[in-house]
């Protein structure tokens, strides 16, 4: 079967001679072609991701227009044709090309589009949606994967990725794009002409910068240590470097030294294999600069600026510390929640919003400043979500959202994780304590001295192709079909099965949960440890999460990889 579709993208005029060339050059490569073409490129609840090349198994601008039609019949279904679709892409390969195809499949399709005339980060996406009231929007990134990928992400009117009912309806909607004569697109002069291809730039930039600058609480405490505190940054060849620097300079940080190397947008990532913060070998150019000026905190924000990864000096050893995304967003979240009731502009019934894999310390951070802790499934977009839930029904008040994987908002001007504000208030937080002579180490350490030492995981098996998505499909199988008594030195004391619905505790009551119905298994232990398995969204992985509480870092590391061998040997 894939064969004869390899065939017909080899012959077809349809299909580019560069794409056809570049296929009929895998002649005899069974392997590659099989991969290529054994099945359509998954849209999942979020969008597309995958590699680039041809075939219907990868990110080219055939599966993006196959994709954009869906969506674009869908958009018509709910008469957002006049609303119009917001469009940003980062600097991966082919990012402007595809967000150009989408545009225009869009405007074939009578709908008009606001395209970014450079790269943006994928944040100011969601509030562009917003901004200019538009029925969806669309970024073409691939995030923090490998170089050979990209990706598209498709957002709804509230400026959030897509959730249910919309996110299974727009797959339905795709789904039955079957034919390539269906697929429509037009020439971008056409579109200009017809007022259905708008361009988009720096009216949007200016309006999302002033949003940021709404989230600083202590302005004044910058300006004190403007001149002494030292501030190293690397956009990791991504979108971030002009909205950082632009954010941190007119708060009035004078210190912000830009890794050079590192500064470009570049797609093909020369300087690292992989452009991810949570990657300890991404950092080796920034943590060089930062001993060379002696740096406070050494930031470093993915392709397309939603996720922030962070170092900060240990003054007892003059050694850099990595942070994880629970360790800088727990620090943003009490000083939010801590500066905000001691001024008194902490809203009524105040809400934390994170996802079920982050830190057990952001329950007890929120019970301390009398504010609703709300859990909700692993992906930003169910947070963005929240944020609607409570403006619809007059709940409660969003202050802050995280989840594990480096990503957090303050405010509710954009739906999605945002490194730029997380970068300007982390440099605030810095700042305030910088005035009181500490560092941010010093001040994670003063968490844990409050809070309890709560130390979190991943462990990832990647597993590619047909045959490793089988074994995933079988790993999570046999997990939910029996509920173990122990995992390592850990009583299990409930079974969440997010794809059943149903809360099992080891008495064998059950109960229904609340959330969506998802592929997730998440393990209530007792000592305060919890582990959690899932297939990634986005990559052919299935990824193990835990979390445990020590009495001291020591105590909390030893247990923390004690727990994730148990569980991998499940």
């Amino acid at each position: 079967m894939y064969n004869e579709v390899y065939n017909e993208w080899c012959s077809d005029s349809y299909f580019d001679e560069a794409t056809r060339e570049e296929l009929k050059g895998l002649a005899g490569n069974e392997e590659e072609i099989k991969d290529r073409f054994y099945k359509k490129l998954e849209f999942g609840t979020g969008g597309l991701r995958g590699v680039i090349g041809a075939g219907t198994n990868r990110m080219n601008i055939y599966t993006v227009r196959q994709a954009t039609q869906g969506l674009a019949d869908y958009i018509i279904s709910q008469h957002g044709e006049d609303k119009g679709v917001a469009i940003a892409y980062d600097s991966r390969i082919m990012s402007p090309e595809f967000a150009k195809e989408a545009a225009l499949c869009l405007n074939a399709n009578g709908i008009k589009t606001y395209r970014f005339e450079s790269l943006r980060p994928t944040p100011e996406l969601s509030f562009a949606v917003r901004k200019l009231g538009c029925i969806s929007g669309i970024v073409i990134t691939a995030s923090h994967n490998p170089r050979e990928y990209n990706g598209y992400k498709v957002y709804w009117e509230d400026g959030a990725q897509i959730t249910p009912p919309h996110d299974k309806n727009i797959m339905k909607c795709i789904s039955e794009v079957n034919s390539w004569e269906y697929v429509k697109t037009m020439s971008e002069d056409e579109a200009v002409s017809k007022g259905l291809y708008n361009t988009i730039g720096a009216d949007i930039d200016d309006a999302y910068m002033a949003e940021l600058k709404k989230q600083s609480i202590h302005p004044e405490i910058i300006s004190q240590v403007a001149d002494s505190i030292k501030i190293v940054y690397t956009p990791l060849h991504g979108t971030g470097n002009i909205p950082v620097r632009r954010v941190l300079k007119e708060l009035g940080f004078n210190n912000v030294y830009i890794v050079k190397e590192q500064e470009a947008p570049d797609g093909k990532f020369p300087t690292v294999a992989y452009p991810n913060p949570e990657d300890e070998k991404a950092w080796e150019l920034a943590l060089k600069l930062a001993k060379e000026v002696d740096a406070d905190i050494v930031l470093a924000t993915d392709p397309d600026a939603d996720r922030l990864g962070v170092y900060a000096k240990d003054t007892s050893t003059g050694e850099y510390v990595s942070f994880t995304g629970n360790m800088s967003g727990m620090l943003i979240a009490e000083y939010i929640l801590r500066e905000r009731t001691a001024s008194g502009t902490l809203p009524d019934n105040p809400a934390l919003v994170e996802t079920i894999v982050t830190t057990d310390m952001a329950k007890s951070v929120a019970a301390a400043y009398n504010t609703k802790l709300i859990e909700v499934l692993t992906g930003f977009k169910y947070i963005g979500e929240q944020i609607k839930l409570f403006e619809e029904n007059n709940t409660y008040n969003y202050v802050f959202g995280l989840e594990e994987s480096y990503g957090c908002l303050a405010g509710t001007y954009a739906r999605d994780k945002d490194a730029c504000i997380a970068v300007m208030l982390l440099c605030e937080v810095a700042a305030f304590y910088k005035a009181q002579k500490k560092t941010l180490w010093d001040a994670m350490l003063e968490m844990y001295d409050k809070y309890g030492y709560y130390k979190e995981g991943l462990a990832t098996l990647t597993l590619k192709g047909e045959k490793g998505a089988a074994q995933i499909k079988n790993i999570m199988e046999n997990m939910r079909s029996q509920m173990p008594s122990t995992i390592g030195e850990y009583k299990v004391n409930a079974m969440r099965d997010y794809l059943k619905g149903i809360r099992k505790t080891a008495d064998g009551e059950e109960s229904k949960l609340s959330l969506p119905e998802s592929n997730v298994i998440y393990f209530e232990l007792d000592l305060d440890a919890w582990c959690c398995v899932r297939p990634s969204g986005t990559e052919p992985k299935i990824k193990y999460y835990c979390g445990v509480k020590g009495d001291s870092i020591e105590d909390a590391s030893s247990k923390l990889e004690n727990l994730k061998k148990a569980l991998l040997e499940q």
